[in-house]
């Protein structure tokens, strides 16, 4: 049997690295494995991501650990690659929304059919906190955020980047009226499309003043999506997090912010993906 992962180590294994190939050239970006229409039985596997990491692709790839002896084959993964990869996504519902989905069932069917399974921790929406949950936290929380950083990855183990940061507006506040909050951490690009967590290891203190000794608290808070940068000259944009490096004439200077959409936003997928369930599942 293998070693049992810890939290973090189940976590670094829920995220995929996404390669696009677009008219401008090649890109990066960060998706995850999330549990649709997951009723405790019945499931739709999906890959998440930013809609302006797949836009204008016409080829993706991404590498999948395979699976061996019920955990991770370590060093061992299966190239994907996909054509007319943009068209491939469930875009969210709100255009407003930078989230996309893509189903994943038939493409783990395909490959069981040929001997190849693979390993993967998918997300679900027990992760998700809850309105009481969110209530309970402060302005300052601590939070973790998985991905590929200017494409940046353990190529050999398939493994992604864990960085740390901290809360920068309040998670339980709509910033600017949207459902979305700031984090204060390196927010490069190929992060697009990263999970953040809160993460909290050894104990936390809650909102009336209470300390909660041991243990682990994770909860899925959101999903990356963009940043202010500010130019050499000063002017403060909000951009998305953009999945590619490029020679432009006037710098873009990260201010080490990050916008995050809030995860409750993947619950309106359900409705997307809903009728991909044979009716005899449901």
């Amino acid at each position: 049997m293998p070693q049992q992962l810890t939290p973090s180590e189940q976590l670094a294994h829920s995220t995929v690295r996404i390669s696009c190939s677009t008219a401008d050239g090649e890109a990066t970006g960060t998706g995850f494995f999330y549990r649709c229409v997951d009723n405790g039985s019945t499931y739709v596997p999906v890959i998440v991501t930013n809609k302006h990491v797949i836009a204008g692709a016409t080829s993706g790839r991404f590498n999948l650990t395979l699976l061996e002896d019920g955990g991770p084959a370590v060093a061992k993964h299966f190239p994907i690659e996909i054509d007319n990869f943009e068209r491939r996504w469930l875009l969210h519902p709100d255009p407003n929304v930078d989230l996309c989905a893509m189903p994943i069932g038939p493409l783990l069917n395909q490959a069981s059919a040929a001997g190849h399974n693979f390993f993967y921790v998918a997300l679900d929406r027990s992760l998700i906190p809850t309105v009481e949950e969110l209530a309970d936290l402060g302005a300052l929380e601590d939070v973790v955020m998985i991905g590929y950083p200017n494409g940046i990855w353990d190529a050999t183990n398939n493994m992604p980047i864990v960085r740390r940061g901290v809360t920068a507006t309040h998670p339980n506040l709509n910033y600017e009226g949207r459902l979305e909050f700031m984090i204060d951490a390196a927010c490069f690009p190929g992060s697009s499309g990263s999970p953040v967590f809160l993460y909290n290891s050894g104990g936390y203190t809650t909102r009336a003043g209470g300390m909660v000794m041991g243990g682990i608290r994770v909860k899925l808070l959101g999903v990356l999506y963009a940043g202010p940068q500010h130019a050499a000259t000063g002017e403060i944009r909000i951009v998305n997090v953009p999945t590619q490096q490029r020679a432009i004439a006037i710098s873009a200077i990260p201010q080490n912010l990050g916008l995050i959409i809030k995860s409750s936003r993947l619950l309106d997928f359900d409705d997307l993906v809903r009728p991909l369930i044979p009716p005899s599942a449901v």
